[in-house]
């Protein structure tokens, strides 16, 4: 009789199998991992959207570096029509 001294031989059998299973689980945890992280000089992720001419027009105006004539000007000039002049 063992009376309590470890586990048997049944779980002895079954250890190599737990540690190739913990294994392949962190294996396929990291290989997850790296597939989210974008690889290096990969711009798709962090290119920036460009501005468009209105937009522009629109900061500049905000920002007080253009006056409200040359805004108006401008902006129907982006519309595609000739600024009325009084």
């Amino acid at each position: 009789m063992m009376y309590g001294y470890g586990a048997g031989w049944g779980w002895m059998m079954l250890m190599p199998l737990l540690w190739i299973v913990v294994i392949v689980v962190i294996v396929v945890i990291v290989w997850a991992l790296a597939r989210l992280v974008p690889p290096p000089g990969d711009n798709r992720y962090t290119a920036q959207r460009r501005e468009t001419a209105q937009e522009i027009l629109d900061r500049r105006f905000a920002l007080g570096e253009i006056d409200a004539e040359a805004f108006t000007q401008a902006r129907a000039r982006l519309a595609g029509r000739e600024p009325t002049t009084p």
